[in-house]
């Protein structure tokens, strides 16, 4: 069963290495930017959280194990910010170009880079927190 912490600004979910994670963190992200009543690109926002939840997924949750996605609406500067923390090890960095469109993967990073106002990697112990923020204002 997954957990899930509510603040007023803030929310956490959990979720094992499963494929309907995905979809499951969407519409957690998508009911809470309703909830906060965020002015934010909800399309961008829900593409980068699928790029960081997959690759999380793909590279950086170890079998039998999960991922922490955090969620949080600073009003002091306006700015959205989505966290994927796993525990795998491995390196993240952005491909140098697009991949070809025969290709399957090598796109998400990139989509990320173009699509949100910041991103970046985090250290954690283990594993790593990778990260994307936008814009926005609270209602």
């Amino acid at each position: 069963m997954n957990e899930t912490t509510q603040l007023s600004c803030f929310r956490e979910v959990f979720h094992r290495r499963e494929r309907r994670s995905v979809p499951l963190v969407r519409k957690f992200v998508r009911e809470a930017l309703a909830d906060w009543a965020c002015d934010v690109r909800v399309d961008d926002v829900l593409l980068c959280v699928s790029e960081l939840v997959t690759n999380a997924l793909l590279h950086g949750v170890p079998p039998g194990r999960g991922f922490r996605l955090r969620l949080s609406l600073e009003p002091a500067d306006d700015t959205l910010r989505i966290e994927v923390h796993d525990s795998g090890d491995g390196e993240v960095r952005l491909a140098d170009s697009w991949a070809a469109s025969d290709e399957e993967g090598g796109r998400g990073l990139r989509l990320v880079a173009a699509l949100a106002d910041k991103w970046g990697v985090g250290e954690r112990n283990p594993g790593k927190v990778v990260w994307c923020e936008f814009e926005a204002s609270s209602g």
